[in-house]
């Protein structure tokens, strides 16, 4: 190989280097949204002010738990008025039963792609089989989704993590529910604090995993399996995005195998919720992975 070959070559390799890091540092949230019950006591004060408030800090997308005593068309005007949309919602776990129709209309109303359960209380948890009747049940819930073309998704906290009968809940669920019937949010801080690995779950379940909640925390705390635990109420350990010990970029740089559409920023209980929610905002706009 001449001079010329060579260094023509060797060019045309920096190039292609410079190329593939760029691009590898170039990826980033289009759409942070928020967990309006970060905010829950402003949207009880005040509904559309505290949507227009999230807007204008640069979230485009918002996802309910619970309407504040609106209505289903009054929510979806102030979310459109706002230039946000709603992607998902949480809803309890009572309303899977005879309730759940009048669910899926409101969540067609407000346009709603996921309905989302984020809780199973610990009375049905504690049952024989609870958590294999839940997966029974939110596979049902999620034939009903399917049908009205709505995606039924399960938001974990910790206990799901902590082995019952030696074996982890959150393993069970993954397994008894149909992958195409119940999807998963996965909220990155608690399964954290479940002493377990996001990445793990990803390259086990590709795709199971569209929406995730994203919060940080300053450090694991121990949990037992029962109560709301003072980890779960005053959350003493959580913090901003960014400012904890979650290593977002090295999570985020696996999205694509998860499958995450999806990000909802939520802090359970900040003493300032706009600037805590503005804090986490700026993290994430800046970072790329």
């Amino acid at each position: 190989m001449d001079r010329r070959t060579f260094l023509g070559t060797m060019t045309a390799a920096t190039l292609l280097t410079r190329r593939l890091a760029f691009a590898a540092d170039d990826h980033k949230i289009d759409k942070i949204g928020l967990q309006l019950y970060t905010v829950r006591d402003l949207m009880k004060q005040d509904f559309d002010g505290t949507l227009a408030k999230v807007a204008a800090i640069g979230y485009k997308e918002v996802e309910f738990a619970g309407y504040f005593d609106h209505s289903p068309k009054d929510v979806r005007a102030a979310v459109d008025r706002r230039g946000l949309t709603a992607p998902s919602a949480h809803i309890d776990y009572k309303s899977l039963g005879e309730k759940f129709p009048e669910v899926i209309e409101a969540a067609k109303v407000v346009g709603h792609e996921y309905l989302v359960n984020p809780w199973i209380e610990e009375e049905i948890r504690k049952q024989p089989d609870g958590w294999k009747h839940a997966a029974e049940t939110f596979n049902r819930a999620g034939e009903a989704c399917k049908k009205a073309g709505i995606q039924f998704a399960y938001h974990n906290h910790w206990f799901e993590f902590l082995p019952v009968n030696g074996k982890l809940p959150y393993d069970l669920l993954l397994t008894e529910c149909d992958p195409n019937l119940v999807k998963m949010e996965l909220d990155l801080c608690w399964i954290t604090v479940g002493g377990q690995d996001p990445l793990k779950y990803f390259d086990r379940y590709p795709g199971r995993f569209p929406l995730v909640h994203v919060k940080d925390v300053k450090r694991v705390p121990p949990v037992t399996a029962g109560g709301a635990q003072d980890f779960g109420s005053s959350m003493k350990d959580m913090t901003e995005v960014g400012s904890g010990i979650i290593d977002w970029k090295k999570i985020f740089a696996q999205s694509d195998k998860a499958g995450i559409k999806h990000y909802f920023v939520e802090h359970d209980n900040p003493k300032k919720p706009l600037e805590s929610i503005k804090k986490s905002y700026d993290y994430l706009a800046s970072l790329r992975f």
